[in-house]
This record gives C-alpha cells, structure tokens and sequence, in this order.
C-alpha cells in the first residue's frame, strides 16, 4: 500500500501545482498576444510613421487621400495582429478622399510596450495618435480587439465621428471566460485575471465596450460573424442594446471570427459612412 499513498501524494502535489501556476500562465497569455511584425512594404501613398503616447513608440503607416480630403480613416488591427491587416482599407478609402492611419497597437507588430490592455490604455495611445492629426472628421474602423478599442475611445474622445466595430467583445472578464480551455476552473479565470491586471496595471473590470457604449453619441455600426464561436455575437448584441446614439447592428450569415468583413459588408460600410459623414464634406463616391 505505500506505493499507493506515495502515488496519491504525487499526483496531490502536481494538482496543486498545476492549480498554482494557471494563473500565472493564465495571466501571461492575456498580457502578452503573439507578436508579429509587418512583412509588407509600405503601400502606396503611404509613409512610415512613429506615434509616441508616453514612453511608448507606436509604428505605423499614414496615407494620403487623393483628391479633396473628406476626413480620416483610423484602422484599428485585432489581437495578434498587425497594422498590414489594413492595407485593403487603405486601398479602398484613400481613393474615396480619406487619410487612413494605420498603427501596430502597443505590445504588436514593430510598437513597443509589454502588455495589452485590452482598450484602457490603448484609448489613451489612439487619443495621442489624433493629437496628431490634422483636423477633420474621424472614423474608426475596428476590428475584433481594434473594435474594442475604438468603442472605448469614442466614449471619451470628442474628436471621434463615428465608429465602425466587426467581432468586438462587450467586456474582458466574460471574453476571457469563454475563451479559456477547459481545464482552467472558474476561480483559475478569476485569479489570471486579477494577475493580468495587476501584472499589467490596469483595472480589469475598465477593459468594457458595453460600459462605454451607454456614453456613447455617436454613429455605431457594430458587425458580427453569426458563427463566431470564438467571440460570440452576442457580445455585439449586449454593446448595441447598451449604445445611446445612433446605431446599426449586422450579423452576417455564415461568418466567424475574423471574416464578415467582405465584399457585400463593405458596400454597406461605405454607404454608412457616406450617410454619417457632415455636410461640410458631402459629396458622391467617386468611381472605383
């Protein structure tokens, strides 16, 4: 029997240490989202760029508009992810008389910073980024964690149009539950999420688009792959019922994560926009 006993102390002792370190891991996944760097040569109209909010130093890209300019495009990229996602942006709305500015967010692609943050400091780094904007109006174009960050900042940042956001989550605590694998108990969450944000320094329960959207006044499109099972759409069902403003909600069909943003959707996006757009710079699309 003291096989037996010596066996069942093992396995105790591994349990509790597994049980030990989840958050720690746990904690590290959330802070820190694979990197990758831009592989791409800068596009066309384009110029390499440097932001800095703070002792952070965001790279990216800032295109020109041909023709008359009507306003500013800012693409915000998804969780590992780059700036180079949002080269067809680029493409597609600087011939229609828009500067785009894309960046890698902090902790991606070329920008410096450790951790991501899910939107709390993140709104700050776009604020930074539109200080340094010539005037005009501004629309986000966000995308999965750039969607999140795009409703955060729009809560606070006056200078901001619109926003559209494809695949955003309503707040970090239930996207992080829903995403963590199976073996992770409900308190290993708790407890990764506390270290994230402690690891991280920021407050958790502030990385929320739904609790921004209810201060939110302005024109929302919020778009969501109907088989999402990554992000669910019902994160952008919470954000739109909680929206103050102005707001149009598409669950495409057949979509998940990542990809509902295709031909027909960007018909609809660039009709929207065309509609949300002040007078002051109303006119027809020019031809493709």
């Amino acid at each position: 029997m003291r096989w037996w006993h010596a066996a069942l102390g093992l396995t105790l002792v591994v349990i509790a240490a597994a049980a030990a370190w989840l958050p720690v891991v746990g904690a590290a996944g959330i802070l820190h989202p694979i990197r990758r760097h831009v592989t791409l040569p800068t596009p066309q109209a384009c110029a390499e760029v440097t932001f800095a909010s703070g002792d952070i130093a965001l790279k990216g890209w800032h295109c020109a508009a041909t023709g008359r300019r009507r306003g500013v495009i800012v693409y915000l990229h998804g969780i590992a992810d780059n700036r180079q996602s949002g080269s067809g942006i680029i493409d597609r709305f600087v011939r229609r008389g828009f500067d785009v500015v894309a960046y890698d967010s902090r902790a991606h692609g070329s920008s410096g910073g450790e951790a991501c943050t899910y939107g709390v400091l993140e709104k700050i780094d776009l604020s930074r980024i539109l200080d340094r904007l010539r005037p005009a109006p501004v629309v986000l174009i966000g995308t999965s964690l750039g969607g999140a960050v795009a409703l955060q900042a729009a809560a606070d940042d006056s200078r901001i149009t619109a926003v559209v956001a494809a695949e955003t989550f309503s707040d970090l605590r239930t996207v992080v539950a829903e995403r963590a694998p199976f073996f992770f108990s409900r308190s290993a969450v708790v407890s990764a999420l506390e270290r994230a944000g402690r690891d991280g320094h920021f407050d958790v329960d502030a990385a929320s688009p739904v609790a921004a959207a209810k201060r939110i006044q302005i024109p929302v499109f919020l778009i969501h792959g109907a088989d999402d099972v990554e992000t669910s759409p019902d994160h952008s069902r919470r954000i739109f019922t909680a929206l103050a403003g102005p707001k149009r909600l598409v669950i495409v069909p057949g979509a998940t994560h990542n990809t509902s943003l295709h031909g027909s959707i960007w018909a609809e996006i660039e009709g929207w926009v065309q509609t949300i757009m002040p007078a002051t710079v109303q006119r027809a699309w020019p031809d493709p």
